[in-house]
């Protein structure tokens, strides 16, 4: 079979990492083998729709396979709760799918555009993880296809070695070729969403705590560049999905999530769009709306507010951006929060996406990121050559509160301090080893974090 690879410049989300790459677009599972099997670089990875923020679907030093034509849904068992789709589906054509048949996904992340591949590398988590746990822990079986052309298939009791790599390994355990997940029966496309203030850190992770319990769904907006008495004020929002019988009167019954966003920023945007003193602003009026109270929200406006905007990421300009994401277990959270927000304003690296969520659960894929405590996501624009010394002391302190970044997220710590934050990673290069002896499948992400063994 003929293969053919075309050089194309790839980045993450964030923009800060770029890279060429030769990039293969596969159409069929045989295609794909042969790619594994035949292309000439020393090195492959997965690259589904490039969500991830840093460097982890990049492989300048080798190819990409590009996924997205190889997206098929297989099947839906309704009584079993179950739906089967190749890796390459998207969230947003799996959701399109689902919910008007009264079907949701248990967890999903903060965009729905991602592949189910790179949820399942990434195992991605959400809003519910205090209650539902990550994504990989809806999955009952995925196939894999290593590099020796074998396909595994793999649940959490058969090849589970390699179940538990694949879960959470970034793709550098083999391509996943389809999953089967569970999935929630849901009455209506609504989520009531209820909506309180806080004044400052302290109260925003205390109300988080009081009211987890409360509904399924949780998180807090903050404002990353309030100061002084008002650091970490921020607005609470939780949600649970609307049974039919609590519809209020004229709302349909029916929903349909679309697979496309809507109106996209054309162009990169200049530095003061979102420099200091526009996002200052934007923050205080988020805040001032914030008021306490009740509202039905569609599921796209609560679970994926960003996707209204497509390349929304432009607007941080030409330089790029980070997401630093750090989890902190609780009992260090408040100071850590607060030492990693006081950095942040200090610098002035003005965020107008900074998020705090509580997490259950920790993750059973061997570098899953997530584990009881506090994950604080910021946003974080290029700010030159103050930004890496910047990531050296957020580090820093996740360290010193025995935190942990994410994978997904990661564009600038380094493999010393990946190594300290993750016990389980030796398992991970061990059983990642045994699976791809020839180290196949790589990412720039890996090479930079030292994440496979030596060989």
């Amino acid at each position: 079979m003929e293969i053919r690879a075309a050089q194309v410049p790839l980045s993450g989300w964030g923009r800060i990492a770029q890279e060429q790459a030769a990039a293969y677009r596969p159409e069929s599972w045989n295609a794909l083998a042969a790619v594994v099997a035949s292309a000439p670089e020393k090195t492959v990875l997965a690259r589904g729709l490039g969500r991830s923020y840093g460097d982890s679907a990049l492989n300048g030093a080798g190819a990409v396979v590009l996924t997205e034509r190889l997206g098929r849904i297989l099947d839906l068992d309704e009584e079993r709760l179950t739906v089967t789709c190749e890796a390459g589906t998207s969230l947003a054509r799996l959701l399109s799918f689902l919910v008007p048949r009264g079907f949701f996904l248990p967890v999903v992340p903060g965009t729905r555009f991602v592949t189910v591949g790179g949820a399942l590398a990434a195992d991605v988590h959400g809003k519910n993880h205090h209650v539902d746990g990550t994504f990989g822990r809806h999955v009952e079986e995925l196939t894999l296809l290593t590099s020796s052309g074998e396909t595994l298939r793999c649940t959490p009791d058969e090849n589970t070695e390699a179940f538990d790599a694949t879960i959470g390994g970034m793709g550098l355990t083999g391509f996943i070729l389809s999953a089967r997940l569970r999935i929630l029966p849901v009455e209506t496309p609504f989520v009531r969403v209820v909506k309180r203030r806080s004044k400052d850190l302290d109260q925003t992770l205390a109300r988080l705590y009081e009211e987890e319990h409360l509904s399924r769904y949780s998180v807090a907006w903050i404002d990353g560049l309030a100061r002084g008495r008002s650091l970490g004020r921020g607005v609470l929002m939780r949600g649970d999905h609307v049974p039919l019988a609590q519809l209020p009167a004229g709302r349909s019954s029916r929903g349909h999530l679309p697979e496309a966003t809507g109106p996209s920023v054309p162009f990169d945007a200049p530095s003061f769009v979102l420099g200091p003193t526009s996002i200052a602003a934007f923050n205080a009026l988020y805040y001032a709306a914030g008021r306490d109270g009740t509202s039905l929200s569609g599921f796209a406006g609560f679970f994926f507010p960003l996707d209204a905007v497509g390349a929304w990421n432009r607007l941080y300009g030409r330089r790029g951006f980070v997401q630093y994401q750090a989890l902190l277990p609780r009992d260090a959270a408040a100071d850590g929060c607060r030492r990693l927000l006081e950095e942040i304003s200090r610098e002035r690296a003005a965020s107008f996406l900074a998020v705090l969520k509580t997490t259950g659960l920790e993750g059973r894929g061997l570098l899953s990121f997530p584990r009881p405590g506090v994950t604080l996501a910021l946003d974080v624009p290029n700010i030159g050559e103050r930004l890496r010394p910047l990531a050296r002391r957020l580090d820093e302190i996740v360290l010193k509160a025995g935190g942990r970044l994410y994978l997904a997220k990661d564009s600038l710590t380094d493999a010393a301090t990946f190594a300290a934050m993750y016990p389980r990673l030796a398992e991970f290069r061990a059983a990642q080893g045994r699976l791809d002896p020839k180290a196949r499948f790589f990412s720039s992400q890996a090479r930079r974090l030292a994440l496979l063994e030596a060989r």
